[in-house]
């Protein structure tokens, strides 16, 4: 499963003035009109995307921000990859083999693959990024899967073999592990390797600069085994106003950008706006939820936490803040997929249930109507990130909501990188309102297992139930699907018992892309999986590199 933390539903930008790019045509004679005719693949044009966050790293084992994924999806790739119909297909691997008894999976590599600085890539990289990952002074949140592997071996140049004492079911999923490149970080101590900011990788897109706090630069890989992309460049900026990048957009200056439900239903339904932009809509492969602090006194009792579920009400928040436009959450995972348990008994909003819940926990209320206990007030504080609306919107129905029970909360938002290096990784939180991406396997060891509770690892809400443990390593370790399913139920009851989050929704994502680009392809997987795919015609770009 891929896991990152999510910056926020929407993808925002600031204004366009880059001396490193200009129009490629004068106004005399300019572009197209956004829509125009498609008169075919072309190569050129820069493609404009946008972050509320800037990236942390650009290593990927060491990320765990969404922010960072994302520019590294294009500069590096694994051996596998999920295709448009969520289906594992070859990247730098051509092909594989399963051993009968599905222990030992050997990956054929292709050849002719080059590093973006010429060197070869070969099946010592894969093995050099396997004993990276197992290396116990990489600080990653990622290690448990490697680790899962007996034996990893490079047969020859071409020829990377992994092999498992028992079965392990997400075994080849986890191989779209983006690979390292042995020349540049052998025997280096990878935390302090300049790739950090200036990476070297296989993928569509070479590294071109990184001023922080304000835009990645990419710029095509003329080499790429898949075929050159479309795009000379990709450039995510960075700007957390929220308002900014919504009039960037419509007038024109960036080429992407994730709407809010909002935005979507009501500030975009004009003609100019049609005309200049297509708008998509399908069930995210996310979740946003209230998590909270089990290291802190006031969060430890279950009935506790059943009781902030239980004064929530989900459906206030997804009629009011996302306009219809998501599902409740009930656990981890997306409603639809085959270990997505439809009978999880969640805590329905019940205002009375949640002040019975606190009375038994020993809370009661005082004069003033606030929840006390041992002459303390119950209040906390719920903390977010910048540049996400929907977020904050929703924190301030969770405080109305809670001030209904007599809890006061407090709502403090915090920019996007220093929220994860201050915050997060230090475990200084009482309440986080965040999300998490998910994949097309259940496997969510790394978020929910005791294990991983250490610093940088993902599991920073500390929950520890040895039954889910249980249930976690069992489901990885089998390859029957129903047995798996059995497992992964039963692991969404116990999390429904336990509530170490409010589940809150599982969004529809609401992309906005310019109308000059083609070769969109909506599938299963979204829009993005075929994103070096997309192009804009000749007489429709706008945007070059300047030779200065």
């Amino acid at each position: 499963m891929k896991i990152a933390l999510l910056k926020a539903i929407m993808l925002p930008l600031g204004l366009f003035t880059l001396s490193l790019i200009i129009g490629c045509q004068s106004a005399a004679e300019g572009p197209s009109p956004p829509g125009g005719p498609d008169t075919g693949p072309a190569y050129g044009d820069i493609f404009i995307d946008g972050t509320i966050g800037d990236a942390s790293t650009l290593i990927p084992p060491l990320a765990s921000d969404s922010a960072s994924h994302e520019i590294a999806s294009l500069v590096y790739n694994g051996l596998v990859k999920y295709n448009g119909d969520l289906q594992l297909v070859g990247d730098l691997a051509e092909s594989w083999e399963i051993s009968p008894d599905g222990l030992t999976i050997t990956f054929k590599l292709r050849r002719g693959v080059r590093w973006h600085d010429g060197q070869p890539f070969t099946a010592q990289d894969a093995l050099f990024t396997y004993q990276v990952m197992v290396d116990p002074k990489t600080p990653t949140a990622y290690a448990g899967d490697y680790k899962q592997v007996a034996k990893a071996e490079a047969v020859d140049d071409y020829t990377f073999r992994v092999t498992y004492p028992k079965p392990f079911a997400p075994a080849l999923g986890s191989w779209g592990l983006a690979m390292l490149p042995k020349h540049l970080l052998a025997g280096e101590d990878i935390t302090r390797s300049p790739l950090a900011r200036h990476p070297i990788g296989t993928g569509p897109f070479r590294f071109k600069s990184w001023k922080t706090q304000d835009r990645i630069i990419l710029t095509y890989n003329p080499d790429y085994f898949d075929g050159r992309p479309f795009f000379n460049g990709y450039i995510a900026m960075v700007k957390p106003d929220q308002a900014t990048i919504f009039m960037e957009l419509k007038a024109g200056n960036i080429d992407r950008m994730g709407l809010t439900p909002l935005q979507y239903t009501r500030q975009t339904d004009y003609p100019k706006f049609q005309r200049m932009f297509n708008k998509y809509r399908y069930t995210a492969f996310a979740y946003t939820y209230l998590g909270y602090n089990l290291e802190d006194p006031k969060f430890k009792d279950v009935r506790v936490r059943q009781a902030l579920t239980s004064a929530i009400n989900k459906q206030e928040i997804i009629d009011g803040v996302l306009l219809g436009m998501a599902v409740p959450a009930t656990g981890p995972y997306k409603p639809g997929t085959w270990f997505y348990n439809p009978q999880v008994q969640d805590f329905p909003f019940d205002p009375e249930r949640a002040k019975a819940l606190l009375a038994e926990a020993g809370w009661r209320l005082n004069a003033q109507g606030i929840q006390e206990k041992e002459g303390q007030p119950f209040e906390f504080t719920i903390l977010t990130n910048q540049g996400n609306e929907v977020r904050v919107r929703t924190a301030e129905i969770i405080q109305r909501r809670l001030r209904e029970v007599g809890i006061l909360v407090k709502i403090r938002t915090v920019e996007w990188a220093a929220f994860i290096k201050d915050f997060i990784e230090k475990r200084r939180f009482e309440a986080v309102l965040l999300g998490w991406t998910t994949g097309q396997d259940p496997d969510v060891f790394d978020i929910w297992h005791s294990s991983k509770t250490n610093p940088g690892e993902l599991n920073f809400i500390h929950y520890k139930n040895p039954e889910v443990d249980r249930l976690l390593e069992e489901g990885r370790h089998t390859f029957d699907q129903a047995k798996r399913r059995a497992c992964y139920f039963q692991f969404q009851e116990i999390l429904a018992h336990d509530q170490p989050y409010t589940f809150l929704f599982v969004p529809d994502a609401l992309p906005a892309v310019s109308r000059r680009v083609h070769g969109i392809k909506p599938a299963p997987a979204g829009i993005s999986y075929n994103f070096i795919k997309w192009y804009v015609p000749a007489g429709q770009q706008k945007y070059r590199f300047s030779l200065e």
